[in-house]
């Protein structure tokens, strides 16, 4: 058989390419594929001559590979080598493979661990610094959580069992005849209804919408107020909730009977109020307990005996603190916080209880700063107190108007008497 020389030239550019001629790899003698960076190479030197390596190892050959006797390699290059590159390089090794300049030194390799282990020390130092809820904070807000959802009732199923006015109702509710004989009971609100608040809608569902502006003038028929009983057996059922949850709050059972019933006599509206704001929709301004049966606005509280004098700015109060996208925590802080106004009238042992107010706005202020997150927690205190400090004036309103039904004993027969005790009416 007779043999077909081999060849490693380059090409003739004006003849014809014989493929029946095998060409060797001018690398490594392997049997050679093409043409590859200026020489005839094997499809390993190919891939190792690449791009790829040219541009990881910045400079790699020199000259260019038809001179293979002048061939260099760096020092990173040689590692991916193949053994036939280390012959073929005429230079010394220690030319040919210097050291490569990413290889730290035993100094920096040092210096670069203290960097390192300066930096964890630093982040954890930061993270130290950060406010903390402490153990005992923790306790009173799972307390506090607890209280309120054993005294509020998301379903609303209760409500059924008020007086109807124009609702559908299904009889009367029973209530205490006396605040004091409730705060005396040992046990939170034990009626015959779930232990959760409703919404006061009484005062609460009350909605500034264009179409419900002719229902809610000022001139209100005090003649016909069909919504009348149910909106008192309704705030006559908040008003037991609120005292069941007042009750568990952390210090309140060791203030005097007096300074409780001082307390829960001029909060009560107001923790209502807050508390209505759960069932509160900005879409169409009312308050949805449920069924649309006990979906209430404007009109409804109208129907009660009460003007816009307090409707409006009840409203305005409600969609402010509604878009504070307060946290169900931040909620039952200031619910307590609200209770335990050291300013109340008739509270006599005014230190006990700004101590304990005291403590829990301090509470609030560090869930506030480790909890919620920006922007929303920006000013988020400053703006829940000033939300306490409305709760007064809308607190005197209602009062005030509620006071003046009392006063007709048509309607005020038709209120309950927790609702007469604790709103201050002086008619037996």
């Amino acid at each position: 058989m007779e043999t077909v020389a081999a060849s490693t030239s380059l090409p003739d550019p004006a003849g014809e390419f014989d493929k029946n001629v095998p060409r060797i790899c001018g690398v490594c003698g392997d049997r050679a594929t093409g043409f590859h960076f200026n020489a005839m190479t094997c499809e390993g030197c190919k891939g190792f001559f690449s791009n790829r390596s040219l541009n990881f190892h910045s400079k790699v050959v020199t000259p260019p590979l038809a001179g293979i006797s002048g061939l260099r390699v760096m020092g990173t290059l040689a590692a991916a080598a193949r053994g036939c590159f280390g012959p073929r390089c005429p230079a010394p090794v220690s030319d040919a493979f210097p050291v490569p300049a990413v290889i730290l030194t035993d100094e920096e390799v040092q210096r670069k661990r203290e960097m390192i282990l300066k930096r964890k020390e630093e982040e954890a130092l930061k993270e130290s610094l950060k406010p903390k809820l402490s153990e005992e904070q923790q306790k009173v807000i799972d307390i506090l959580l607890e209280a309120h959802h054993k005294t509020y009732d998301p379903t609303y199923a209760d409500f059924t069992k008020f007086r109807g006015g124009c609702r559908s109702c299904r009889g009367p509710a029973a209530f205490p005849s006396s605040l004091t004989s409730r705060l005396q009971s040992r046990c939170p609100l034990t009626v015959s209804l779930p232990p959760e608040p409703v919404e006061p809608q009484m005062f609460s569902n009350l909605v500034l919408s264009e179409e419900n502006d002719e229902s809610s003038s000022m001139n209100i028929d005090f003649s016909h107020l069909s919504m009348l009983p149910h909106l008192a057996d309704l705030v006559s059922y908040s008003i037991q909730k609120v005292i069941g949850f007042a009750k568990m709050i952390p210090g309140f059972r060791n203030l005097a009977a007096e300074d409780q019933i001082a307390l829960l006599k001029s909060s009560a509206i107001e923790v209502i109020m807050l508390r209505s704001n759960q069932s509160f929709t900005l879409e169409d301004m009312t308050w949805t307990c449920g069924s649309n049966d006990f979906k209430y606005g404007i009109s409804d509280v109208t129907q009660a005996g009460h003007s816009m004098d307090l409707l409006e700015p009840l409203v305005k109060f409600q969609v402010g603190l509604k878009k504070l996208n307060l946290h169900e925590e931040e909620h039952v802080l200031l619910m307590a916080i609200c209770i335990l106004s050291p300013d109340r009238p008739g509270v006599q042992d005014t230190s006990l209880v700004e101590s304990l107010q005291d403590r829990l706005s301090e509470i609030l202020q560090t869930y506030i700063r480790c909890r919620h997150p920006p922007p929303g927690s920006r000013l988020l205190y400053a703006k829940m107190i000033q939300k306490l400090a409305d709760l007064r004036s809308l607190n005197e309103e209602h009062s005030k108007q509620y006071r003046g039904l009392s006063f007709q004993p048509e309607h005020s027969m038709q209120l309950t008497p927790l609702v007469l005790e604790v709103f201050g009416n002086e008619i037996s």
